[in-house]
């Protein structure tokens, strides 16, 4: 079994100055990404306005599926225009790792 996760530092728009407003940005992006069937969330600066980390774990039989998940969520992730891409920071943990 193998395991990996992302974390993706975003910035949001300048008219997310307010926590209801941030998450009329977060909501969408999470709910997106769960269509690659991974464990999403908002997982830091959860009250910092202009800001999130938004975190993607995925399992998976073999390290090159779960290489792919997170390379199709961090591209989805990337290509949205209300928000910008800060960092991706990935870990893949396997049988090896124990």
């Amino acid at each position: 079994m193998f395991t990996g996760c992302v974390e993706f530092d975003l910035l949001l728009p300048q008219d997310s100055r307010s926590l209801k407003a941030k998450r009329s940005y977060v909501r969408p992006i999470v709910a997106s990404l769960r269509k690659y069937e991974v464990a999403v969330a908002e997982v830091r600066d959860q009250e910092v306005h202009g800001r999130t980390t938004i975190g993607v774990a995925a399992v998976a039989g073999d390290h090159r599926h779960v290489a792919e998940l997170l390379d199709a969520c961090e591209h989805h992730v990337a290509g949205r225009p209300e928000v910008e891409l800060l960092s991706a920071r990935r870990r893949l943990f396997g049988p090896e790792d124990e």
